[in-house]
This record gives C-alpha cells, structure tokens and sequence, in this order.
C-alpha cells in the first residue's frame, strides 16, 4: 500500500510539472519515427500519427486536460516557425531548379489552391453543412495558425478549423505517397508541390521523408499556399 501511495505522489508530482509533458511529447514522436523507419516509412506508419494516438491514450488514460499538458508543449508549437524558416535550407541548395519550373509552380498553385478550398465547401454544402461549419472548413489546407484566424474572419470557429487542417494533414500524407505511385507521377518536385498545397506542413514532412527534391517544392507549395489563401479570403470579405 505504501508503494501504491508514493508512486501516486510521484505522479502528482511529476504530472504538475510542464517538462513531463515537453519530454512525453519529444519521446512518443521519437518512438513513432523509429517504428516509421522499421516499417520502410510506410504511409500508414506515420510519426505525427502514430505519436497523436499515443499521446491521446496516455492523457485520457492519465485523466490530463489539454490545458495543464499545453503548458508544457507548448514549446514545440514555439517551434513550428523557426522550423518552418529553416525550410529555406534546401530552398537554396535547389534554387536551380526552383527557377527552372517557376512558371508551371505559378499555375499549379493557383489551381490547387482554389481547388483545394472550393471543392471542400462546395461539397460541404451540398451535404448540407451550416456557413459556420463552411467557413471553418474553406482554409484546411493551409497551416494552423494561418487557418484559424482565416476561419475566425470568416466567422468560423478556430478550434474546428484547426482539427479540420490536422485531418487534412494527416489524410495527404497518407495518401500522397501510393496515389502518385497510382497515378505514375515519377517527377519529385511535382509530388511535393501537390502534397505541400493539398496538406501543408504534415505533408511536407511527409514529403522530405521520401526526397530531398520532394520536401523543398512542398515546402514551397505550403508557404505560397498560405499566402494566396489569405489573399482570396481577403477579396472574399471585400465583395461580402
């Protein structure tokens, strides 16, 4: 009994304190990655996945809320800009190549990015979901922070626009992979620009995965795509 009662202490302890759950965060990611590389990097053995699942259990298992788990993951939110910024690294070493394709990158993301918007809410809509659920759904394919507050202009919710860009994400990275392969698009650039517009960050992870070639144009694709989004919710509340 009073082994039962110190390990409780030790988990009251543990549990008040933000870096158990900065650590928790980096091993269950660091875990997911190791059984990703076992398992040939193979789409549905994906880190961000997998780790979610595991983090999920633990914290419902553990009866944590996601404010007292935040505060210590936070730093890896922190995280996601200068990480996005060091995306400029192999920007630079295909530089070449970026200004080779730069006028068919122009066309592409100006198709999958309205393609991506439009078919969402239009299907949406005709399944009869409501303008607020319309409006959080119009940026899924942007990053997070840049959705939630488009969502939030276009009097969506935040919160469903942020799950909705999570799920997106997830579901390109899954997917890109075996439906290009279905497709027989063989050129690297071209898969990691449609896996960057259609599943931003998530799938521009996904994409340096499989090629160097492959993550720079996604990540080029997920920061021209934030940007051109922003600019068409813009227009949008301007003739609203």
């Amino acid at each position: 009994m009073p082994v039962n009662t110190d390990l409780n202490d030790i988990w009251v302890y543990l549990s008040a304190s933000p870096l158990l759950w900065l650590t928790v965060t980096l091993a269950a990611y660091a875990l997911a990655d190791t059984l990703s590389v076992r398992l040939h990097r193979h789409p549905l053995a994906n880190p961000v996945i997998v780790s979610a699942v595991l983090l999920i259990a633990l914290l419902a298992a553990a009866g944590v809320g996601y404010g007292s788990y935040f505060e210590g993951a936070q730093f890896v939110h922190f995280m996601l800009g200068p990480a996005t910024v060091a995306l400029a690294i192999p920007l630079y070493r295909n530089l070449e190549t970026v200004r080779k394709t730069l006028l068919p990158m122009v066309i592409a993301l100006i198709a999958g990015s309205i393609t991506a918007a439009a078919s969402a809410v239009l299907i949406a809509w005709w399944l009869g979901a409501s303008p607020q659920v319309l409006a959080s759904l119009a940026p899924k394919s942007v990053t997070a922070p840049i959705a939630m507050e488009l969502a939030k202009s276009l009097g969506g919710l935040p919160s469903l626009a942020a799950v909705l860009v999570i799920v997106t994400g997830i579901t390109g990275a899954v997917i890109v992979t075996p439906l290009m392969n279905l497709m027989r698009i063989r050129d690297f650039a071209a898969r990691g620009f449609a896996a960057g517009i259609a599943s931003h960050g998530i799938g521009t992870a996904r994409a340096f995965q499989v090629n160097e070639v492959a993550g720079t144009f996604a990540g080029i694709a997920m920061g021209l795509n934030g940007v051109l989004t922003s600019l068409q919710v813009l227009l949008w509340l301007a003739l609203s």
